[in-house]
């Protein structure tokens, strides 16, 4: 990063906070840097058009007692309500809507915590892919490889470009079926799903009720633990206890198949660091995540549950929509009412069945996705490539929405490689061990590259 001589490289929130309250640097110079880094070349497509704040004017803004993120930029993905701007969910159909009367709570949380809100970023339409193509705003290029024009993950993938990119340093997104952790992988970043109860989604266009989480992208354990604090208000306990002690699981079923090769390296090193490390790892059968493709046969929770909201829309615009989402809104329309209801039966059955087999286990550790980013042009205009790489980015993720878990990813690649993320994972209201799990983690990884 180019920033002048006396101005640090941000790095992540921590190390940039600490140098504002050290006075080595200032918000305006910060603030002028990501807003560089957002009008370059490495952010094309990430941002959407006419929502970037002036520095001036944001750090004039900023309050004046110590915030958590005062002085830190974030950006908002296109699915929340900012008080006074459109909320369009990276489509053309909302664009004629009315500015958002208030801002969302999670929106509110930040700005509390003294957040400056660099842009709105780019997305999936409506949140329902996890590949990041959008034909409408264009698609960001993952910066891990902006040459070759590599996928950036969806659905977040404008806010995981800005935070890979250094455009900000926190990403406000969503995750569904891994909307947040598979960006975070294919991007070389941290990706946080907590547990979805503790963070409110009111004033996000929703893509299904029952599986939405909102949650950050940020470039660092620490920064995702600080980014969760604010966004759930509340403090995240960490136990203190040591890798050497933590009993890890790796699945045998669904999580290792079809794995590339850079993937499959980079799993194994990892696997092998933290049993070097001390970590107890079992592989376990874990047999259950197989049931999931009869469960979900009918469309699942968010064809039915997007449909309800979108039906109204679709109807009159559907020719605005991008097909690729249209086709599986419109899925919904097909499921009857006992469908629905026998899903949510089924799924209540397969969580408790799931909790007992990670009962005694600190956490599940997975590849986030089985593959590197393929190129944007591989899946751009062909359909049953996209579709068949949108499977395989959310099938490992999408395992913990169903469970209503939380997990986390990590970057494990060596550098020169491209991005590969490891997943943590767990059952639902898990968070804190797993966040204490995480930083033991990253730091040891990161000894062992």
């Amino acid at each position: 990063m180019n920033l002048p001589s006396h101005t640090p490289d941000p790095g992540d929130l921590h190390t940039t906070g600490q140098a504002i309250q050290a006075g080595q640097v200032s918000s305006l110079e910060i603030l002028n840097h990501a807003a560089t880094i957002a009008q370059s070349e490495a952010c094309r497509h990430v941002f959407m058009p006419g929502t970037a704040q002036s520095p001036l004017s944001a750090a004039r803004a900023l309050p004046q007692t110590a915030q958590p993120l005062a002085g830190i930029p974030v950006s908002i993905k296109d699915l929340f309500d900012v008080a006074g701007q459109v909320t369009t969910a990276g489509s053309t159909v909302l664009s004629g809507t009315a500015p958002a009367r208030a801002d969302c709570p999670a929106v509110a949380r930040l700005r509390a915590a003294g957040a400056v809100f660099v842009g709105r970023t780019n997305m999936v339409e409506f949140a329902f892919s996890g590949v990041g193509i959008n034909p409408h705003y264009g698609t960001p290029v993952n910066p891990a490889d902006p040459a070759a024009r590599r996928i950036p993950g969806g659905s977040s993938s404008g806010a995981a470009v800005s935070v890979a990119t250094g455009a900000a340093l926190v990403g406000l997104g969503s995750d569904t079926g891994g909307s947040l952790r598979i960006p975070a992988a294919l991007c070389g970043i941290v990706g946080f799903k907590s547990t979805a109860r503790l963070v409110p989604t009111g004033g996000a266009v929703p893509l299904s009720t029952t599986l939405d989480t909102v949650g950050a992208l940020t470039r660092s354990v620490r920064d995702a633990i600080t980014a969760h604090e604010v966004l759930a208000a509340r403090a995240v306990r960490l136990a203190d206890k040591p890798l050497s002690a933590c009993r890890l699981a790796v699945a045998r079923t669904q999580m290792q198949d079809g794995l590339d090769d850079t993937v499959a390296q980079a799993f194994g090193r990892s696997l092998q660091a933290l049993a070097d490390a001390g970590a107890d790892i079992r592989e376990i059968a874990l047999e259950e995540i197989g049931e999931l493709a009869s469960i979900n046969a009918s469309g699942g929770f968010s064809a039915a549950e997007s449909y309800a909201w979108h039906r109204t829309l679709i109807a009159a615009h559907e020719a605005e929509y991008d097909p690729r989402v249209a086709f599986r809104i419109l899925r919904g329309a097909r499921m009857s009412a006992f469908e629905y209801i026998d899903l949510l039966a089924a799924r209540k059955g397969w969580v408790s069945r799931m909790e007992a087999c990670l009962s005694g286990f600190d956490a599940v550790l997975s590849p986030t996705v089985p593959i590197v980013a393929p190129l944007i042009a591989s899946v751009q205009d062909d359909d049953n490539e996209f579709f068949r790489v949108n499977s395989l980015l959310l099938r490992n993720t999408s395992v913990v929405n169903t469970l209503d878990g939380c997990a986390i990813s990590l970057p494990c690649h060596t550098p020169g490689q491209l991005p590969v993320g490891l997943m943590l994972w767990h059952a639902a209201l898990h968070d804190d061990a797993l966040l204490e799990l995480a930083l033991q983690i990253e730091s040891t990884l990161a000894k062992s590259l």
